[in-house]
């Protein structure tokens, strides 16, 4: 029965990270009643339509529909995956397995009874020699991770330090060194004329509000998440960091994040979102945002990290205006887009052609290492003056 194969293939995808659920599987099953089983090239096409939600999940989907479908049975198809391949002359090499796809394909090993002893010694070594595991997972893609490391990365990334750096103000402050403080030294010496004690002052400096606008939308999604567990470890450590989410709708969940579990946390900020992986109408939402949070957020010299692709689809809002008058009222603006992963990024649409006049700087965020660079590219920007 076709059915049951395309609720197994739903399973392997949904655990290689895409999300499939019962309704995927329901419109699957409409589709290839629709276009038959008779070409393949066409029940590919039909559950690439319903089942993928954007354009990066298209290699994991079909190395899993060029590895499911060869063999109607399940069984036999991933233990002949699970074999070691040799590749001798004549044979094409297999192309490279997205590593969520080979977690999910692979056959889950069985753990022995208590008290069972083994019947056969394995012995495991660990043939890697150029990075450690810590470093390889710094610099693997969000979107290629397995599950396991996937869990990893949102721990570390709640580790990772405020990108901000600190603003010098004009008010002085006490200090072993600095600048002679002529006030200060005349009032010791009245209290004691015969001793001659300098007082010094330095400028003083503050950690400037933070404003992250991070896009939820589906084509973010697996960043997203990312991002969440690095803004909530940001505002464990930092009072003044506000997050807030857009994608149809803007939500404020500040508060939600303020809570010290990250499990917590993002449970409440899950329940007061409702656009999760919907659209994206930036420009509505950052007009809302000038209209309702600007003022209040966006004093003390505040710094604004927008976290999105650019991927707008607002037909009612001018996201030229809106990026113009937000760069206006904050400190600077800083664009991080994952897109800026790829060496050959051209902005092409029109939703990073309005942005990109209105920004700062404009860097990626794909992994654990450009979120730790964040904060030395930042460092060089123009602006670390006295205010």
């Amino acid at each position: 029965m076709f059915s049951e194969n395309i609720l197994h293939f739903a399973r392997i995808l949904r655990a290689a990270g895409l999300t499939v659920g019962p309704d995927r599987v329901l419109q699957a099953i409409a589709a290839i009643e629709a276009v038959g089983v008779d070409r393949r090239d066409d029940v590919h096409a039909a559950l690439s339509a319903v089942m993928l939600d954007r354009h990066e999940q298209q290699p994991i989907f079909d190395a899993a529909f060029a590895a499911f479908w060869r063999d109607p049975k399940l069984l036999e198809q991933l233990m002949a995956l699970a074999l070691p391949k040799v590749a001798g002359r004549g044979m094409r090499p297999a192309a490279p397995r997205s590593n969520r796809l080979q977690e999910a394909l692979s056959v889950p090993r069985e753990s022995a009874a208590p008290g069972e002893r083994a019947t056969s010694e394995q012995i495991e070594f660990d043939a890697s020699f150029s990075f450690s595991e810590r470093e390889r997972l710094q610099r693997a893609d969000f979107e290629s991770m397995t599950t396991d490391e996937f869990e990893q990365a949102k721990k570390l990334a709640e580790q990772i330090a405020l990108p901000i750096p600190p603003i010098k103000r004009r008010r002085h402050e006490a200090a072993s060194r600095g600048r002679l403080d002529l006030r200060a030294t005349m009032l010791k010496m009245a209290r004691s004329p015969h001793t001659l004690t300098p007082a010094f002052t330095r400028a003083r400096s503050e950690t400037p509000p933070l404003v992250v606008l991070l896009d939820i939308s589906g084509s973010m999604d697996r960043y997203s998440r990312v991002l969440l567990h690095y803004v909530h470890g940001l505002m464990r450590r930092h009072p003044h960091v506000q997050m807030l989410t857009f994608g149809t709708r803007l939500t404020n969940i500040t508060r939600s994040l303020r809570h010290r579990d990250p499990d917590v946390a993002l449970k409440q900020a899950d329940e007061q979102v409702q656009d999760w992986k919907g659209g994206t109408r930036i420009a509505s939402c950052l007009e809302e945002f000038n209209r309702r949070w600007a003022r209040r957020l966006l004093g003390g010299n505040a710094a604004v990290l927008l976290i999105t692709d650019g991927l707008d689809r607002d037909e009612h809002g001018h996201l030229a205006d809106a990026a113009a008058r937000l760069h206006r009222m904050a400190h600077r603006i800083v664009w991080l887009n994952p897109l800026l992963r790829f060496d050959g990024f051209e902005p092409r649409a029109a939703g990073v052609r309005a942005l990109l006049p209105h920004v700062d700087r404009f860097l990626p965020v794909h992994n654990l290492a450009s979120l730790e660079n964040l904060g030395a590219a930042l460092r060089r920007l123009p602006g670390n003056r006295l205010q």
